[in-house]
C-alpha cells in the first residue's frame, strides 16, 4: 500500500477539521489504544462505559502520529489529528481509505435481516461460485476468501471496520470478483460497513432483536434499512446496477419497495412475488421445489429442510438473478451447498433419537426450528436453550413461552450470561414457560451448567425423540463475566452421547 498522510485521510472526510501538520505520515488505522504501534492513527471511539478519548495520551505515548476525536479539547496541544462529528463513521471511512477503497474493485452484496442472514449469504456465495465467479464471503461463522478461511472472532457477525476492510483488500489482492457480506444491525448502526460501496442489498426478515442497542423496534428496523438507503450514495461501478431483494411477506416490504434502486426483485412464500417456490416437497434432509422467476420456472434441490430455508434459498436466488446468473448455476449452487455449521446440524448418533445443534437465538428463529421439528418428530421434542446476558431482555419470556408451547421438555441453561445474574436470566425465561402452562420439575428445568443441561436432555431421551440444542450453534466460546471461556455445543453433545453409551454398556 502507498504511504498515506493525515491530509490524505482528511480528504476522505469532508466534514473533518485537520489540526496540525497535513504531511503527518500514517501507517495503520486503529481504535484500541493498546494496539497502537509507532506511525498509527488512533481513532477515539465514544463508549457507553469508557470514552476512547481518555486514551489519547496513551496512544501518543505508544507512538501514534495522530488521532481522531469528536471534541477538539481531547487533542493535546502541539499534536496532529482530525476533529470529526462521528468517530465511528470516521473509522469506517478511514479504514476503507487506508486499504485503497477495496469495495470499489468488487461487486458487493450485503445481506441483512433478523434471521437467515448467514444461510442466505452462504447460499448466494455457493451460487456465484457455481457460475464460475471468484467469491469472498464474510459471515457470522467465518470469512472465506478463495480457499482460505479466517476466524473473525467471538460473537462476530460484521467485523469491525479495520478488519472488514482488510478482508476486502485481501479479496482484491487475490483476484476475487464478488464479495458477499452478512450485515447486522450492529454493523450498520455502528458504521462498521461505512466505506463499503454496496451494489446489492438483500433482506431476509425483520422480526425484532438487539433492542438492548436500538431501544425500539422502529430504530432496529431503521438500522437495517440503512443498507438499502446506502445504495443511492455508493460509488457506481462499470456495468453494475444498484439492486434490491426484499421479502414481500415481511412487514418492511412497503418501506423497502419505495426506496431508490436500478433493479429490484421481491420474493415470498405466501404472497405473489417476483420469485416464488411451487410444489415444495421434503425427503429426508433435502427439499425440492420449482423456482418461479419473472422469466421462467425450473426445478431446484436444496440439502436443507424447513420453510424458512426455502425462503433463504429464494432470497439468494433472487440476488443471483439480479446479477444475471444462469439458471443452471442457481441449480448447481443450491444443490451442492455445504450446510452452515451449527444451523440445524444433526449430530450423528445410533441411539434411536436425533440430536441437532442450531444457532436459533431469537424468538422468531426458535419458533421456526421448533415448529419444523414438531412436525417431523415421531415422539417427544426436547429443547435446551438460554438467553444472552446484556442483550434484549424483552425476548426472554417470549422465548420461554414459545418453548413451552412447542416443546415437550425444556432445559433452561446458560448462554453467555456475561455480567448478568444467570439465575435472574433463567427466571425471566421461566416466566414465559409458566405462561404456557409448564411447571418446573415436571416439564421444564433450570440447569445453569450448559454441559449438565445438555447431558440431562440426552440421558432423558428415548426412541423417536428429538433433542434440539439452540442458541450457540457454531460458536466456540461462552462469556461469563468479561471472560470468554472455550465452549462447543457440538463437543458437549458428543460427550453426553459417549456417557450415555458407556452407561448403557454397564447396565
Amino acid at each position: 500500500m502507498a504511504a498515506l498522510t493525515l491530509g490524505d485521510l482528511a480528504d476522505a472526510l469532508p466534514e473533518s477539521r485537520l489540526v496540525g501538520d497535513r504531511a503527518t505520515p500514517v501507517d495503520r488505522v486503529v481504535f484500541d489504544s493498546r494496539q497502537v504501534r509507532p506511525g498509527d492513527l488512533y481513532v477515539a471511539l465514544p463508549g457507553t462505559v469508557v470514552d476512547g478519548a481518555r486514551f489519547v495520551p496513551d496512544a501518543f505515548q505508544r507512538g501514534a502520529t495522530a488521532v481522531v476525536v469528536e471534541r477538539a479539547e481531547s487533542l493535546p496541544g502541539g499534536r496532529s489529528g482530525l476533529v470529526v462529528p462521528s468517530a465511528r463513521l470516521a473509522l469506517g471511512i478511514l479504514s476503507a481509505r487506508r486499504e485503497g477503497w477495496p469495495s470499489r474493485q468488487l461487486r458487493v452484496a450485503g445481506v441483512t435481516g433478523t434471521d437467515g442472514k448467514t444461510t442466505t449469504s452462504t447460499l448466494l456465495a455457493s451460487i456465484l461460485r457455481a457460475a464460475g465467479r471468484r467469491v469472498g464471503a464474510i459471515t457470522t461463522v467465518h470469512a472465506r476468501i478463495g480457499d482460505e478461511t479466517f476466524d473473525t472472532g467471538f460473537h462476530t457477525s460484521t467485523p469491525d471496520a479495520p478488519d472488514l476492510q482488510a478482508y476486502l483488500r485481501r479479496m482484491v489482492d487475490t483476484g476475487t470478483q464478488d464479495a458477499v457480506l452478512e450485515v447486522t444491525s450492529h454493523g450498520l448502526a455502528q458504521h462498521r460497513v461505512a466505506g463499503c460501496d454496496f451494489d446489492l442489498a438483500v433482506l431476509t426478515n425483520i422480526t425484532g432483536d438487539h433492542l438492548d442497542l436500538h431501544g425500539t423496534f422502529e430504530a432496529y428496523r431503521d438500522a437495517k434499512l440503512r443498507l438499502f438507503e446506502s445504495l443511492s450514495g455508493s460509488v457506481r461501478k462499470p456495468g453494475v446496477a444498484k439492486s434490491i431483494v426484499f421479502n414481500l411477506d415481511d412487514p418492511s416490504a412497503e418501506r423497502i419497495s419505495a426506496l431508490w434502486c436500478d433493479r429490484r426483485l421481491s420474493y415470498a412464500l405466501e404472497r405473489r412475488a417476483d420469485v416464488r417456490a411451487r410444489a415444495v416437497r421434503e425427503s429426508g434432509q433435502r427439499t425440492r421445489f420449482d423456482l418461479e422467476t419473472p422469466d421462467r420456472s425450473f426445478p431446484v434441490e436444496l440439502p436443507l429442510v424447513g420453510w424458512y430455508n426455502v425462503a433463504n434459498a429464494l432470497a439468494a436466488s433472487a440476488a443471483a438473478l439480479l446479477w444475471d446468473t444462469p439458471a443452471e448455476a442457481i441449480q448447481e449452487g443450491l444443490s451442492t451447498f455445504e450446510p452452515v455449521r451449527g444451523r440445524l446440524e444433526r449430530i450423528d448418533s445410533d441411539q434411536g433419537f436425533e440430536v441437532f445443534v442450531d444457532f436459533a437465538h431469537t424468538p422468531n428463529s426458535l419458533e421456526q426450528v421448533l415448529s419444523l421439528e414438531r412436525e417431523r418428530c415421531r415422539h417427544r421434542l426436547f429443547v435446551v436453550f438460554g438467553c444472552a446476558g446484556l442483550r434484549d431482555r424483552g425476548k426472554r419470556p417470549r422465548m420461554g413461552e414459545i418453548a413451552g408451547r412447542l416443546a415437550d421438555r425444556i432445559y433452561l441453561t446458560a448462554e453467555d450470561p456475561r455480567t448478568e445474574s444467570l439465575d435472574a436470566i433463567l427466571a425471566e425465561i421461566a416466566a414465559g414457560c409458566e405462561r404456557s402452562g409448564r411447571r418446573e420439575g415436571i416439564d421444564y428445568w433450570k440447569i445453569g451448567d450448559r454441559g449438565a443441561a445438555i447431558d440431562r436432555a440426552i440421558q432423558d431421551a428415548q426412541d423417536g425423540d428429538v433433542v434440539l440444542v439452540t442458541g450457540k450453534g457454531h460458536e466456540t466460546s461462552m462469556c461469563f463475566g468479561e471472560t470468554e471461556l472455550p465452549w462447543s455445543d457440538h463437543e458437549a453433545v458428543r460427550e453426553a452421547l459417549r456417557r450415555r453409551q458407556a452407561r448403557a454398556r454397564l447396565s
